[in-house]
């Protein structure tokens, strides 16, 4: 996947519209837009049709699936029907869910992130003793894309050293919540950045500062 400016927009917003203005906004930087939950549930799959629809970029549907082969299996088919490029799978419910997930991605010639450890505080009281062992899992698996956290780069370097240096790693959790994007670059192949950008008065000037931050 080629990430434009490295920078991958978490849209995390409630509201179809305001996700559409956003995301014109950035579009002269970034390509890649990671949509979750919150607008998904608000305004249904056809959200991320729409926006795939509208400027042709890359999609990351984040949501960290985590159930039962078969459960995983039919979530992944009606996320990638929808237009998704990729989706993001957690790895802590076994390597049979995983794979679950990566059959239906290459049905419809998808992709598969795994989700290592996460990168708000509470993630290290249970998933991140596990977080090495996961990623492991993933490469035995033959997954080549994985997410990792940019508020820990002690954790994240470990990450890297476990998945290789030719898989592509993402790293959420720049800005707001502390990550420095040129650090965490020095072990992620992009950044995911959220509220920092769709929360900024003059979103496409947040997205411009953190290129300028990352080429200073």
């Amino acid at each position: 996947m080629e990430v434009e400016n490295d920078i991958i927009l978490a849209l995390d917003v409630l509201n179809r519209t305001e996700a559409l203005r956003i995301v014109e906004s950035v579009s002269d930087y970034l390509n890649t837009i990671k949509i979750g939950y919150p607008l998904v549930l608000s305004e249904g799959l056809q959200s991320i049709t729409a926006i795939k629809e509208e400027f042709n970029c890359s999609i990351i549907a984040d949501f960290k699936v985590a159930d039962i082969p078969a459960t995983n299996r039919k979530i992944a088919d009606v996320t990638f029907e929808a237009g998704t490029d990729a989706i993001i799978v957690q790895g802590f419910v076994g390597d049979d869910s995983a794979l679950a997930c990566m059959n239906s991605a290459e049905k419809y010639g998808k992709d598969v992130f795994l989700l290592t450890e996460m990168s708000h505080p509470g993630a290290s009281m249970f998933l991140q003793q596990h977080a090495e062992d996961i990623a492991k899992m993933g490469v035995d698996l033959g997954i080549t894309n994985f997410v990792g956290p940019s508020t820990k780069l002690d954790r994240l370097e470990k990450i890297r050293s476990v998945i290789g240096k030719d898989s592509f790693l993402i790293s959420p959790g720049v800005g707001t919540q502390g990550g420095d994007p040129k650090d965490t670059l020095k072990f992620a192949d992009a950044l995911i950045v959220g509220r920092s950008i769709y929360l900024s008065e003059d979103p496409k000037k947040a997205v411009e500062d953190i290129i300028g931050s990352i080429k200073s």
